[in-house]
């Protein structure tokens, strides 16, 4: 597929109004090819990236550079399944012979982590598996997945309601919940709504997207049903509304409007990340890149597109600390139309 550069086009949805200031994406190169069914993304203080594979279980180091693949090895215990499997992957600041994972196991979704030592031989450079905090609920669809450690070295976790839509608003659930926790997985205490629960925030079908921008501010993407796919800012204790509300409007001011929405077919966001003032958000059924300029929590101007059509379903995008992101595509997770290379990694320069 053809690189591609350009400032990118109005799209739909949102209250922002008024042209939206000049944002550019300009693919720098592609990284890696050949890559199966990827789902999570962590960069490495060097450059390198680690990508999680959701079916294989796998997890491998990609060389941010010349695209070299490494294996470090499997993770014991993944049962990949519909939309579960091995999904997202983070590394401490700090602390990167230690990688997190979450994965769909034949009882539940849970978050293990695992020492890693690249001087091992590729294939056997994971430790087994330490079970930091089980009993998210599994489905068949709908497991959420995307873990990362905030400014504060806090651990959170996006999770789904796994097909059951009454999760999201039982705060004894935690399906349908941005969970928050110690590195060891207890509850964080202080700065979370209620000191002895994991609970962040609820109200939620599917997140797949964390990020936080330059005032610490948590960010986090989430599917919709049939109608409005959401960016929402996240704030401890707050009812993000589903099942009883989809996208803005809805309980009559009882429960957190999103930032932004989505048509479901131009978006279905998976991973999102910060750069440049703007949240990027991977689309995968909508095959686009989108970007939200913000002025602290408002948009000023509507989300624009990019790369639409061009490379396929987008599954995640990280950033490189400055005005570079990396976004992996997805087109073999058994819901795209692979073509040969896929799939990918590209390097992105944004503005």
């Amino acid at each position: 597929m053809p690189s591609a550069s350009g400032e990118g086009s109005d799209g739909p949805g949102g209250s922002a109004s008024g042209p939206p200031p000049k944002g550019s994406v300009k693919v720098e190169r592609t990284v890696a090819t050949g890559l199966d069914s990827p789902w999570g993304m962590a960069p490495l203080p060097d450059g390198d990236l680690l990508v999680s594979s959701r079916d294989s279980g796998k997890i491998l180091r990609v060389d941010g550079e010349s695209g070299k693949k490494t294996e470090l090895g499997s993770v014991p215990g993944t049962a990949p399944g519909g939309e579960g499997g091995l999904l997202g992957i983070a590394v401490p600041a700090g602390d990167d012979d230690m990688v997190y994972a979450y994965l769909t196991t034949a009882s539940d979704n849970r978050i293990v982590r695992m020492l890693y030592d690249p001087r091992k031989k590729p294939g056997g450079q994971l430790g087994a598996p330490d079970t930091v905090f089980k009993g998210i609920p599994k489905g068949s669809i709908h497991n959420g997945g995307r873990i990362a450690f905030g400014p504060d070295k806090m651990l959170y976790a996006g999770t789904g309601e796994a097909g059951d839509r009454e999760q999201s608003q039982d705060k004894d659930s935690l399906g349908g919940k941005i969970l928050r926790m110690t590195p060891d997985g207890e509850p964080a205490g202080h700065g979370s709504p209620e000191p002895d629960s994991v609970v962040y925030s609820y109200g939620h079908r599917n997140v797949q997207g964390l990020a936080w921008d330059a005032d610490k501010r948590l960010w986090a993407s989430e599917f919709g049903q049939d109608t409005w796919d959401e960016l929402n800012h996240i704030r401890p204790g707050r009812n993000y509304g589903w099942p009883e509300a989809e996208g803005k409007g809805g309980g009559d001011g009882k429960f957190t409007d999103p930032v932004e929405q989505w048509d479901v077919a131009d978006a279905s966001p998976s991973g999102i990340a910060v750069a440049k003032g703007s949240v990027w958000m991977a689309g995968l059924r909508g095959e686009r890149l989108w970007r939200i300029p913000l002025n602290g929590t408002k948009p000023v101007a509507g989300p624009q597109a990019f790369l639409e059509g061009e490379y396929g379903r987008l599954r995640a995008v990280v950033s490189d600390g400055g005005d570079g992101l990396w976004a992996v595509t997805n087109e073999t997770d058994s819901r795209g139309t692979p073509e040969k290379g896929d799939d990918r990694i590209l390097k992105l320069k944004v503005s």
